[in-house]
């Protein structure tokens, strides 16, 4: 049986928040959109104090990798239309073999 997941690491910038506030509130919105529209297991890593970057992990899973490429696709071209100047994606895929 073919299992196999997807770990990004996000990397964002909110060029008009002028408060640490600010950035909460849009951070909160792009978490829910990202686990709500693309099943997105989501979570703030590092940068929690300041006004305009956050870095987030986020993970997918699957059972074909060719599907979960392009789940990883999709999220990226989200938020790359979001954040278009201030988006950083790295990924990395591996099947459960791979891992353990």
């Amino acid at each position: 049986m073919a299992a196999y997941v997807a770990l990004l690491r996000i990397e964002l910038h909110f060029p008009e928040a002028g408060s640490l506030k600010a950035k909460r509130r849009e951070l909160s919105s792009v978490k829910a959109l990202l686990h709500q529209r693309m099943g997105l297991s989501v979570s703030e890593v590092d940068h929690h104090d300041l006004w305009q970057r956050a870095t987030l992990a986020g993970a997918l899973t699957g059972g074909d990798l060719g599907r979960l490429d392009h789940a990883v696709d999709k999220v990226e071209r989200w938020l790359d239309d979001r954040f278009p100047t201030g988006v950083h994606v790295e990924r990395t895929l591996a099947s459960f073999e791979d891992i353990g």
